[in-house]
């Protein structure tokens, strides 16, 4: 029995051409806005839920809407955060075996079933990158950014990786091994900048912007 002619791929391109359109008309009314990455495992109380927060509120303050992946976790305490400070708080959740449920923090919700899709979105509507804390799905996003960055597929933009002591194992790593092997350069590293408080956060992002 043939399979259904809409489960086709020459067919599955008008949906992945609808997720595009749909995403870039709504996204495109939100302004400036910094993407916020972060695990979706992280508790409620935890000192990283609560810098999460308070990094999207300081954000959120100075005018940025805040986007994330809309799940739990840190994810949930950047719109938390954002929606205290009475900003913007959008989410772009992802259709996915585990059910990833929208937090309640989310005012602006798109829904994805194409990661590429979702991820052109975090990139192209955010003048920042703050990767807190997380798994696959962080490192995905950061690796991904920096790798635009560097290959000049896109404009350079603030990169800020939040908490030293998280993410010294990988900076070594990086500086130690890969530098070293000459994958890339020392200037290359210089793509990311490390921060270890909220204020720093936006620091690096004002400064950047003060001298474009």
């Amino acid at each position: 029995m043939k399979d259904d002619f809409t489960k086709e791929d020459p067919w599955r391109v008008f949906r992945i051409m609808s997720e595009f359109v749909e995403g870039f008309e709504v996204l495109s009314e939100v302004g400036d806005a910094v993407s916020i990455f972060g695990s979706s495992r992280t508790k409620q109380g935890s000192k990283y839920y609560k810098l999460a927060e308070e990094i999207s509120y300081l954000f959120a303050k100075e005018g940025y809407a805040v986007i994330t992946g809309s799940g739990s976790g840190l994810m949930e305490a950047a719109n938390k955060g954002a929606k205290r400070a009475k900003g913007k708080s959008v989410g772009l959740n992802i259709q996915i075996p585990s059910e990833q449920k929208p937090n309640r923090y989310v005012d602006l919700l798109l829904d994805f079933r194409y990661f590429f899709v979702r991820k052109v979105m975090f990139v192209k509507y955010a003048k920042a990158f703050v990767i807190l804390p997380g798994g696959y799905g962080t490192l995905d996003e950061f690796t991904e950014a920096i790798n635009l960055i560097q290959t000049e597929r896109i404009p350079r933009f603030p990169v800020v990786l939040f908490n030293r002591e998280y993410w010294k194992g990988m900076i070594e790593w990086l500086e130690d091994k890969v530098v070293k092997e000459g994958c890339v350069t020392k200037d290359e590293l210089k793509i990311f900048t490390v921060v270890d408080t909220p204020k720093e956060a936006i620091t690096v992002v004002k400064k950047f912007y003060a001298k474009s």
